[in-house]
């Protein structure tokens, strides 16, 4: 079994790329770590670094090995966090994993009220598309989810928002669809296209939309990222509202008729143990969306 110290050794030599640098970081002896770093190796049966002169290069397995060790640490962090908050007073770490959505202005001003009473639990947010949150969630890395589109497995427990998230055309201003108030689907033929890459690989399906027949010129993670690619002219931006401020920029959002738009859920993994504060805090998440659903009927 691998110890923990270990695997903290290793990361930091991972980082530093150099075990002199790394065993200063660390407060111990290069000769130390080095030897260290051999008994892993030998443990493993595998070799973790290329050694050049002035730096060490990871090897497939030694990234493999620091992707994997990032993640027990990680999750080691949480489980000791989680214990400590057990108790009258409420402390710990929260995390919660998110694509981009303007739904998480909600979620921060509910969780403003969570902190004047609980100002000792900590709130983390992993930004990414739904298969690397839902992963993360897997792993327990993730505590909540909070997923676009239709993403149903048996595995997860749901709680769906009386939001849906709505998609328009980010265009330069000079752009010939830029005048229109709003922008019909078959027009979406016309123009190339800067799509989400989790829409363009098929992991989120939007109804009537007709990937087939349209000219995609390339894909996203961040709309922020794209959205210099579309002040260059490249192409206009399929993206959610309310996400990129045009302001000062030759910019123009206009929204897609007839609508095209997507659910908002909040995700959490079947029979999951959480900590105290996760708990209080997803209770808190859980009355405010039913007392939305009754404010909106």
């Amino acid at each position: 079994m691998i110890e923990t110290r270990l695997l903290t050794y290793f990361l930091a030599v991972a980082r530093e790329q150099n075990i002199t640098k790394a065993a200063e970081t660390l407060h111990i002896t290069q000769s130390t770590l080095s030897k260290q770093m051999m008994d892993l190796e030998f443990q493993l049966g595998k070799s973790l670094f290329i050694r050049g002169k002035r730096k060490l290069t990871l090897t497939e397995e030694g990234l493999f090995l620091r992707n994997k060790a990032q993640d027990i640490l990680e999750l080691i962090d949480n489980t000791e966090a989680a214990f400590h908050s057990q108790g009258s007073h409420l402390s710990g770490d929260i995390t919660i994993g998110c694509g981009e959505t303007s739904a998480m202005s909600m979620i921060a001003d509910e969780y403003a009220h969570f902190h004047q009473h609980y100002p000792d639990v900590r709130l983390h947010t992993y930004s990414g598309a739904a298969d690397l949150v839902m992963e993360r969630l897997d792993k327990g890395l993730v505590d909540i989810g909070l997923l676009l589109g239709p993403v149903r497995q048996e595995k997860y427990d749901y709680l769906t928002l009386k939001q849906r998230d709505t998609y328009g055309l980010l265009m330069r201003d000079d752009c010939e669809l830029a005048g229109q108030r709003s922008i019909q689907v078959e027009q979406l033929k016309e123009l190339p296209l800067i799509i989400a890459e989790q829409t363009f690989s098929g992991h989120q399906i939007l109804e009537g939309l007709g990937l087939d027949s349209m000219q995609i010129v390339g894909t996203y993670n961040l709309i922020y990222n794209a959205m210099f690619f579309v002040e260059k002219g490249i192409g206009a931006a399929l993206c959610l509202d309310h996400l990129v401020n045009t302001e000062g920029r030759p910019l123009v959002f206009r929204p897609i008729t007839p609508e095209l738009s997507v659910d908002l859920t909040l995700v959490t993994k079947k029979y999951q143990t959480f900590s105290p504060a996760v708990k209080v805090f997803l209770e808190r998440l859980k009355i405010w969306i039913q007392r939305t659903a009754e404010n909106n009927e």
